[in-house]
């Protein structure tokens, strides 16, 4: 898999100006999905939106990573129930 169109979770932290252990938590909870390639990890760019409204969701409004899990899959039943 060539990593052309990844986003490296490293870069993405520094313009961010969030922690990389951040990532790790979500996909730990498996919100999101991170890809390594020769030692680097990425994120793929379908993932930015949801990536960006988690660090919203933890860093302005201080919800925990529990929280973020629970919002996720309501939000992923809305979205299959409009569907």
């Amino acid at each position: 898999m060539s990593n052309k169109n990844l986003i490296q979770i490293k870069q993405f932290c520094l313009y961010h100006e969030i922690e990389n252990t951040f990532i790790t938590e979500l996909h730990n909870y498996g919100l999101v999905k991170i890809i390594i390639l020769e030692e680097d990890e990425y994120l793929q760019p379908e993932q930015l939106p949801t990536v960006e409204k988690m660090i919203r969701l933890h860093y302005d409004l201080k919800i925990n990573l529990e929280g973020i899990d629970a919002i996720a899959n309501l939000l992923n039943k809305i979205e299959i129930l409009q569907q």
